[in-house]
């Protein structure tokens, strides 16, 4: 996929499923899982042992139908390596400018991490196509969304950390385009006793959420445009 078809997929789907284990053998794992759930989008954090090799194998063995990425890549460096291993996308938790400006320049979608108004624009400015907005729940969750659409109605946000079952549609409703979405989606206790159906049944339900909450924004968006 080129850079826009990585974007729409993403856009579409909702969901980027954060993979963090304690090794590459639950990572693999997850990613099946989350697979068989219905998403096919994976983010391998570089917390993972053996992370870049792993993405090399995933890409490999199934990056036709799951969209392989790299997730807590933290400079320039990190970056290459995994563009080289073939991840179609890059995330990060903060900003950190040389490692947007490069991903632009190599032609690879980078969601970079951002917090406050300054560094939303210094991301924006620096050629970032998603702005990850972490740690979200620590800093109002779905009310710091909303806060942030009033100066930048057309910047696209995922939050990351803090969304849950409970709060996935209030993130949504919010403005966001999407939502990253960690240990609630892949549970660190479920790879660990070897329950992938878990996180199977996981993503199934963030998806419903996702579809319904969609539905509805829909349906109130034409309602309001038919009383005008």
């Amino acid at each position: 996929m080129d850079k826009r078809q990585v974007s729409e997929r993403i856009k579409e789907i909702g969901i980027v499923p954060v993979v963090r284990a304690a090794s590459a053998g639950q990572a693999c794992i997850a990613a099946e899982a989350v697979r068989r759930g219905g998403i096919p989008i994976v983010e391998i954090t570089m917390t993972v042992p053996g992370a870049v090799e792993l993405i090399q194998e995933l890409v490999k063995n199934c990056g036709s139908e799951v969209l392989i990425g790299a997730g807590t890549v933290l400079n320039e460096d990190a970056a290459r390596r995994c563009i080289d291993a073939g991840a179609e996308f890059l995330v990060s938790p903060g900003l950190n400018l040389q490692t947007v400006v490069f991903a632009a320049r190599e032609g690879t979608l980078i969601m970079a991490g951002a917090l406050t108004p300054t560094e939303v624009m210094a991301a924006c400015d620096a050629g970032a196509d998603f702005i990850k907005i972490f740690p979200c729940g620590q800093v109002g969750g779905a009310k710091y969304i909303k806060a942030l659409k009033g100066p930048f109605p057309t910047v696209p946000f995922i939050p990351t950390g803090g969304v849950t079952l409970d709060t996935a549609a209030e993130f949504l409703l919010a403005g966001s385009v999407a939502l990253g979405i960690g240990g609630e989606l892949v549970q660190a206790e479920a790879l660990k006793t070897n329950q992938p159906e878990i996180i199977v049944e996981n993503a199934r339900k963030f998806l419903a959420i996702v579809k319904h909450t969609r539905a509805q924004m829909a349906s109130s968006s034409a309602a309001a445009t038919s009383t005008r």
